[in-house]
């Protein structure tokens, strides 16, 4: 089973900056991707980005190109979501999530990300 630890979340102002990190352990090689989502308060939950486990494909959602980027450090057995120029809209709970050869998704626990006006 793989487990998924979130961190990075918080407050910040519009255009500032935010990187989450979502730390993976467990059966690490059954991950095939790994994503970032977010849900935001009344609606459902969209996907943001990812990132391939072993090369080098990543998808970014159209609200995000060109202000979020995705990377993963293999050896910490990590994913990043660089988070720039942040607007209100972004405000959300992100999750991080891996599909996994044998269970399919696993979740992380979320993290709260607010961006104010």
């Amino acid at each position: 089973q793989v487990q998924l630890v979130e961190s990075g979340g918080g407050l910040v102002q519009a255009g500032g900056s935010l990187r989450l990190s979502c730390a993976a352990s467990g059966r690490t090689l059954s991950i095939n991707f790994m994503q970032w989502f977010r849900q935001a308060p009344g609606k459902e939950r969209e996907l943001v980005s990812s990132i391939s486990w072993r090369g080098s494909s990543t998808y970014y959602a159209d609200s995000v190109k060109g202000r979020f980027t995705i990377s993963r450090d293999n050896a910490k057995n990590t994913v990043y979501l660089q988070m720039d120029s942040l607007k209100p809209e972004d405000t959300a709970v992100y999750y991080c999530a891996a599909e996994t050869t044998n269970r399919g998704r696993i979740w992380g626990q979320g993290t709260q990300v607010t961006v104010s006006s």
